[in-house]
Formats: structure tokens, sequence, C-alpha cells
């Protein structure tokens, strides 16, 4: 068990996040993909086991989480790129203080991009990769803001995307994974729009190499997410927001990354995996934030507005046994109200695995479609007077299911 300690009003205060994870988020004690992980163990050894792994993106939530799951199979060679220098040296700590993981003989890691000329130079001195999986992306719905965060966001969700498939097929894997979202499944906001346009993508090198995706869960307490802001919020006494008409699915962090590794290794060139929940397993920002404020002890004390919880927050003092949430509702450009992770038309197989849903190929996808999009797009980003309107009516030529409505707010302007 993970353990996280904090001080806060001047007594240690011992807060179980694993723990709470699982009796207030996902409901889980174990996984839920435990059984197809045992089903499966003997392939996956044959996938893994003395194979080159190549991760980008590996020291985010979902990448790092990967990795762990990927090393109880023993590979020789792991290599790691995130352009975040920081985490890369917290995923390395990390995994040479467990004495649950053995790292790989040859382990090595390099803050960059995967866009970057340094990047096509180390795969092809690694003459390629057995497996590789991707998980560089702009994952964030408050990505959206206005034309140069849409720009950046398709840039490297889809355009660089490409460029990367390309690299790889020239040295083809075994194995690619590249992660999705449930905002694919009929997005309203640019950012699932994009993962859709990628899922696509990566289908048109589906003959080159397997390929294979996953349209995900909210991984609870995930790097940049809600949840784990809170754990900011407490540490430097300030309010907590939550709101309340958002529905979500929850996986665990070691979920996220068996997810990966089971779609990865287990799939069929073209299949989208998806965790197999019920929607009575949607729970609200807001039931999860009042359940993490009475586990440090307080209750919560829902405030009218922002200017009020923080007032209330700053008086604070030892004594005092509230703590102050304001509970919303979503009013910002992107949001969906609930998840879905399949979209009508798809065929979906729901008996091959105990914990997931398989999304089969399409064989009639047609990458004109594609290669149309990608040329309108780039025209649209070399005009000097573009606008996010124009990136918008593009993914909706080439989306029909795709409904955006733009209100003109987005989560940058919330606290």
């Amino acid at each position: 068990m993970i353990i996280n300690i904090f001080f806060l009003n001047d007594y240690l205060t011992m807060f179980h996040l694993d723990s709470f994870i699982s009796e207030y988020v996902t409901g889980r004690q174990v996984s839920m993909f435990a059984q197809d992980i045992d089903d499966n163990r003997c392939q996956l050894i044959e996938e893994i086991q003395g194979r080159s792994v190549l991760v980008i993106g590996g020291a985010g939530s979902i990448g790092s989480s990967f990795i762990k799951s990927v090393l109880q199979f023993k590979p020789s060679k792991l290599v790691v790129i995130d352009h975040n220098e920081n985490g890369l040296a917290e995923l390395t700590r990390d995994l040479r203080s467990s004495n649950q993981i053995e790292v790989p003989p040859i382990y090595l890691t390099y803050p960059l991009h995967f866009a970057d000329p340094i990047f096509q130079r180390i795969f092809k001195e690694h003459n390629g990769f057995d497996i590789v999986a991707n998980f560089s992306a702009h994952k964030h719905v408050r990505s959206e803001k206005d034309r140069h965060s849409v720009q950046a966001l398709i840039e490297n969700n889809c355009l660089k995307a490409r460029q990367l498939l390309e690299t790889l097929s020239e040295i083809p894997p075994k194995h690619f994974f590249c992660v999705s979202t449930d905002k694919a499944a009929n997005p309203v906001n640019v950012m699932g729009a994009s993962k859709k346009v990628m899922e696509d993508l990566i289908m048109t090198f589906s003959d080159c190499f397997p390929v294979t995706t996953a349209r995900f869960a909210n991984v609870a307490f995930s790097n940049g997410s809600l949840p784990a802001s809170w754990m900011e919020r407490v540490m430097k006494k300030q309010p907590l927001v939550a709101p309340t008409d958002v529905r979500r699915y929850f996986v665990s962090p070691q979920e996220s990354g068996q997810i990966c590794m089971l779609a990865a290794v287990l799939g069929k060139s073209g299949e989208i995996f998806f965790p197999k929940l019920g929607q009575h397993q949607m729970r609200t920002f807001s039931q999860i934030c009042d359940d993490f404020i009475r586990a440090w002890g307080y209750e919560p004390l829902v405030m009218t507005n922002e200017d009020e919880a923080r007032d209330f927050a700053a008086a604070m003092d030892e004594n005092s046994r509230s703590y102050p949430v304001v509970h919303t509702c979503s009013d910002t450009t992107g949001e969906k109200s609930f998840e879905e992770f399949v979209v009508a038309g798809e065929i979906t197989d729901m008996n091959r695995f105990h914990g997931l849903g398989v999304i089969e190929r399409k064989e009639t996808f047609q990458s004109e479609r594609l290669d149309l999009l990608f040329t309108y797009l780039k025209h649209i980003f070399s005009r000097e007077d573009f606008t996010k309107e124009d990136v918008v009516g593009a993914l909706k030529d080439y989306l029909p299911n795709f409904v955006h409505e733009e209100k003109g707010r987005n989560l940058d302007s919330k606290m």
C-alpha cells in the first residue's frame, strides 16, 4: 500500500490514498483486471519477458502505471521518453526504491518530445523495439481555450502522432499501443475529437504492425486531475471545488496500467479496449469530494461562492472541524455530464475478457478522408488569422457525431 503523509494543522495526518480509492472511488479491493492477468499469464510472459519496451510519456500517471505492470513480466530493456524531466527523475526513484519491481538491465530515460529529431536517432540506434506504448497526449478538457491551445492539442495528439507512426513503420514493433479516452466516444470537446481522430490514425497503420488502443475511465487521483488537486488544496489550507452534475467512471492507477498492458499485448490489431463498468458505477465529483474531506477528519461545509470559501479557509484554525467546499454546476466549454465507451455502429466482444470489453476492428476504414482532414488542418494552421471555430468546423466535417457547444468559458476561469 502507498501511504501519503502530509503535515496539516501542526500535527501529523496519515492519509491512505490507495485505501481511499478502493473504498470510496472504485469500490474495489481487488483490481478488476486481476483475473484477466492470471488467465493470460503464460501469454503475457511469452510476449514481454526478455523483450525491449519503449514507453513514450512514461512519467505520467498512466504511463508509469503501465511500466510497473510490464516490469512484472521482466523485459530486458526499457527506454522511457517524456518531456517532463522532473517526472522522469521521480519515476526512476520510484522504480529503484521498490522491492516488488525489477528494473531491467538496460534502463534509459530521455527528457524530450517524441517529435524531436533526437528521438528518431535513439529509435534507430536501438534498432526499434518489440513493444511501443504512447501515452504522450493533451488529455484534459481544460486544454481547450483558444486557437493557440487548440492548435497545440491537435499538433500533439494527431499531426505529430502520425510522424511517430511513420518512424515506427521503418522498424515495425511487435505491439503498438496508443492511449485514447472515453471522451472520443460521441465527443463534445476538441480534446475528445482529437483522440477519435487519433484512433482513426493508428488504424491506418494496422496493416504495417499490430496497433491497439483503449478508451479510459477517469484514473483516480491521476496527475493534473481534479481529485489530485484536492491533496494540494488541503496541504495549503485552501478550499475545494467539485461539480455536482458531472458523473464519471473511475479506475485506480494500478488498473490504468493493467488495461494498457493487456490491450497492448493481448489485443488484435485494430481493436479498441474499454473497462466493463456499468452506469451504476459512475460517481459525481462532489460525492467523492465530500468523502475525501471526511477522510481527513473534517465535515464538508458547502459554500455559495468562491470568495466566501477562500475567506473561510484563510480564517480556519486548528480547532476547526469544518472544511469549505464549493459545489458547482458545469458551465464550461467541452464538459460532458456522463461517460460512455461505445457508440452506435461499433461491434463489441464482451466475452473474451473478464474485466475488459473489446470494440472489434472496422474492416472498411478509409484513410483518404483522414488524409484530407490532416491537409486541411495544416492549411488552417498556416494562416495567421485562423480561428478556433475554423478548427472545430474541420473536425465537425470529419466527425458527424462531434457536437461542440462554445460556452465562452473554460476551466482556467474557475477555482
